[in-house]
């Protein structure tokens, strides 16, 4: 009896000691996490045409050109191997059957302060490499990326997308703080041919960046009566991180930095700003040896929403943006090779170290019908020597606004008409589209090397050497699959 009373005592106390509201009835899980995801199964027919061109990235030209540039060889007697001199190709893969699944989680830590994660997995059917998809045609489907897991078909192992916080209400103001993984990729206006839902104020504008990369943002969002939805945000993220110091270690870590400004956010009008630069610009992203230099970004992107009669829909948008290089001195692969950022070196056809401009658009529509049909059509253009941070865009031939040249696509939604269950949002549907590719200069999604029209490009001049094969053009009939739940 006395050990009893002991412990109601200690209990007592305990409750005495305790915040107000300790001993109310547990919260149930639904009301502090969110639990959603999707899966897409999609199958893409493939086709390209590539021109005639010396492989600069053939093993026997990269020992030849390893001589011309140390003085052992003399390129007037010693041509280049046989190897080197690739012929035009067409190119296809009738059948290329992927997987993807993505797992959100939304958290309600405390009062003003979220986390969200989301898991991603993407694979071809019957391969843990990618290398159905990962082409040697471009810079961006060559390799996997840090910044492209989950986003271009890999080994399939589930990794982490985007996992951040968000404390809001700072100072009792509209300001927000959000750190870790960010949500940078499937930006504005590429959620409509996704039929995605509308990208918060974590977004970014889809023609400049699409990678998935770590950084923060410091966010403020004004209530204006003549600027319903408007804000601001500060936005720094980390694109590679240089090892642990070391005295031969001379390779500095890549950041960018931007400003995005909305001064309207609703569905007859958005108007979405932004500027970036990217910093200390490395050659290789899984091999880097050496910075080339910065590059800036600025774009505007505008949208509508129009109803049409009934519960009919026009989605309309169009986005401008321009690129500028600033390049340094240095060149690719430790400055074993004559590609700097931008440029190729004079004594191999190019313009040498110079500051380059590039100018893209993109336009496009698409009509919500009240069958849930949705009908779209794009365009983008890209000038010739426009680059963006788009590697992980969802296309398989190469993220379609990095290219230099012109890409069409149409594509038709159908959503199946079954009630939901798993949330209001819940939705399937099945989409069929069709991507041309009409490329008119070489090094689309490249930050490494000249730009060259592509009919220009030579199949004999070993120093007319191009890092990837130059495609003509490509096409791309493909259809999914989709569950978002």
């Amino acid at each position: 009896m006395k050990a009893a009373r002991k412990v109601l005592a200690g209990l007592a106390l305990s409750a005495m000691l305790l915040p107000a509201g300790a001993f109310a009835a547990e919260k149930n899980i639904s009301d502090w996490l969110t639990i959603s995801g999707d899966y897409r199964f999609r199958v893409d027919s493939l086709k390209a045409e590539t021109q005639a061109y010396v492989n600069f990235q053939d093993p026997g030209f990269q020992g030849w050109i390893g001589g011309v540039m140390g003085g052992t060889v003399n390129p007037m007697t010693t041509p280049p191997p046989a190897s080197s001199f690739e012929a035009a190709r067409k190119d296809k893969n009738e059948t290329v059957y992927t997987n993807r699944f993505g797992l959100n989680l939304k958290a309600k830590v405390m009062q003003n302060v979220t986390f969200n994660g989301r898991l991603l997995m993407y694979k071809d059917f019957g391969s843990q490499t990618g290398d159905a998809t990962l082409n040697g045609y471009f810079a961006d489907r060559s390799q996997l990326m840090d910044g492209t897991a989950g986003h271009v078909p890999g080994d399939g192992q589930l990794t982490v997308d985007q996992a951040y916080v968000t404390i809001n209400n700072i100072l009792n103001q509209p300001i927000w703080f959000s750190v870790g993984r960010r949500p940078s990729t499937n930006g504005l206006p590429t959620h409509l041919r996704l039929n995605n839902d509308r990208p918060g104020v974590g977004g970014v504008a889809g023609i400049l960046v699409d990678y998935a990369y770590d950084g923060m943002t410091l966010g403020y969002a004004p209530d204006i009566d003549a600027m319903p939805g408007a804000y601001a945000k500060l936005c720094y993220g980390r694109g590679f991180q240089k090892s642990y110091s070391n005295t031969t270690d001379t390779v500095k870590n890549m950041d960018m930095a931007g400003v995005v400004v909305v001064p309207y956010d609703t569905d007859p009008l958005t108007i979405h700003m932004q500027v970036n630069r990217g910093m200390n610009i490395i050659d290789n992203p899984n091999a880097a040896s050496v910075n080339l230099g910065d590059i800036d970004q600025a774009g505007l992107t505008v949208m509508s929403t129009l109803k049409t009669g009934g519960e009919s829909r026009l989605n309309l948008f169009g986005s401008l943006a321009g690129s500028k290089s600033h390049p340094n001195d240095k060149t690719a692969m430790g400055n074993q090779s004559p590609f700097g950022l931008m440029y190729t070196a004079t004594a191999f056809g190019g313009t040498g170290k110079e500051s380059k401009t590039g100018e893209a658009i993109y336009l496009g529509a698409r009509f919500d019908l009240p069958s849930k049909t949705k009908i779209g059509f794009e365009f983008n253009h890209g000038s010739k020597n426009w680059i963006g941070f788009l590697p992980a865009g969802d296309d398989m031939i190469t993220s379609k606004l990095g290219t230099r040249g012109n890409v069409y696509e149409g594509y038709v939604i159908q959503e199946l008409n079954y009630a939901p269950i798993s949330s209001e949002k819940a939705k399937t549907f099945v989409k069929v589209g069709y991507q041309y590719y009409q490329f008119e200069y070489t090094g689309s999604n490249n930050w490494v090397g000249g730009s060259e029209k592509i009919s220009d490009v030579s199949a004999t001049n070993p120093f007319d050497a191009q890092i990837f094969a130059p495609v003509k053009n490509a096409q791309d009939l493909y259809a999914t699959l989709e569950v978002k739940f």
